[in-house]
């Protein structure tokens, strides 16, 4: 059992980042489709907002 090489994981970053972009685009068309832009706008500025307090709280 310890002779056993061990790779390392693969990373991915980028794989994820990209299905997160293309995840939050059609959830946003679905919410424009929906209720309309000004949702969209109010979504986008709440979640900005959240992700900069949890940045601030790291700091």
């Amino acid at each position: 059992m310890r002779d056993r090489n061990v790779s390392e994981a693969p990373n991915y970053t980028n794989a994820a980042l990209v299905m997160g972009a293309v995840n939050l685009i059609w959830i946003f068309m679905v919410l424009w489709s929906v209720f309309g832009f000004h949702i969209v706008l109010a979504v986008g500025w709440l979640i900005n907002w959240a992700i900069t307090r949890l940045l601030l709280r790291r700091a």
